[in-house]
């Protein structure tokens, strides 16, 4: 890639990270989708099977024509519709972006146009499934065992709040309010919210906090005040609470294969089936729209049509 593209894909990243706020994997997802559209106009090849444009130009040249052959040689090279508007919208940020800091004389992504990406019904427990996995962490939990302790208190964290497994690990102990019984949760673009938590939780905190975390902290030198610990007394990561929530909800028979992520489906699932109305779920899981939120009804209205075909005497 030429020189003076590589030096604008830096200042580009800066934006994204510091004038943004936006995560590490935000961050390198946006980047990774504009060197690919860099080296496509570049005619650059790159190691995913995407044959360049042929032709050597300049970050000036950008424009809509090379934006829609970036995105048909794409679809040739077998990417999907959620792939193609997933890279559309990156494209369509950097020529904004390189537009506002003059590096392009108009905005070419404006009038890129990308097929919808399909939206899937996630994957949820049931309710009886959900009290099943937290019924039975929390019997291992019985045996205070440190790291049952601690998987048990995430278990329960997690699916009172609803909470992303990164802002999970990102928790303090200082983010913890039990006598109003919230956390202070930072989401994405830095923005902080509260969510409350029941007694389940509240309990399975304490525990691990008086029973758990003390055994693990003094494994590292200056654990910190991270709130959830690794077995060798560090943050707990992603990959860890990954591999709890898995093995929780694999214990329960009939149960669909899920991680943090599904169990958080769950949780707004559960929580509109229970009578919740969608601006109060949109705050809790901390949705920058409402349109993402009102995905978990399409979620809930499936299973009222299953309930109806199975139970009903004139379903079929």
């Amino acid at each position: 890639m030429p020189r003076a593209s590589a030096g604008v894909v830096d200042d580009y990243e800066r934006h994204l990270t510091l004038e943004r706020g936006l995560s590490e994997h935000t961050v390198r997802a946006y980047l990774g989708d504009v060197v690919l559209l860099l080296a496509y106009l570049h005619g650059v090849p790159t190691t995913d099977g995407e044959e360049p444009s042929g032709v050597t130009t300049t970050l000036e040249d950008l424009d809509v024509a090379v934006l829609r052959s970036w995105l048909a040689a794409q679809h040739t090279s077998g990417a999907g519709r959620t792939t193609l508007a997933r890279r559309a919208a990156a494209a369509r940020t950097f020529t904004a972006w390189a537009r506002r800091r003059g590096v392009l004389e108009k905005d070419p992504g404006a009038r890129l146009v990308a097929p919808k990406p399909h939206r899937k019904l996630p994957g949820v427990l049931r309710l009886e499934q959900a009290e099943a996995a937290l019924s039975a962490s929390e019997t291992g939990a019985g045996e205070q065992d440190p790291i049952a302790l601690r998987d048990h208190a995430l278990l329960e964290l997690l699916y009172a709040t609803g909470v992303r497994v990164s802002e999970l690990c990102g928790l303090d102990l200082d983010d913890v309010d039990f006598e109003r019984r919230v956390i202070r949760v930072l989401g994405k673009g830095n923005k902080e919210r509260t969510v409350p938590f029941g007694q389940p939780a509240e309990r399975a905190v304490r525990a691990w906090l008086t029973g758990g975390r003390r055994v693990l902290a003094v494994r590292r030198e200056g654990a910190g005040g991270a709130l959830f610990l690794g077995a060798r007394g560090g943050r707990v990561d992603q990959r860890t609470v990954r591999r709890v929530v898995h093995d929780a909800v694999g214990s329960v028979p009939g149960a669909t294969e899920m991680g943090p992520h599904g169990l958080r489906h769950s949780a707004a699932t559960h929580l509109l089936e229970g009578g919740a109305d969608l601006r109060s779920v949109q705050e809790l899981l901390g949705h920058a729209t409402l349109a993402t939120t009102q995905l978990y009804t399409h979620v809930t209205v499936e299973r009222l049509k299953a309930i109806h075909d199975r139970t009903h005497p004139r379903a079929r």
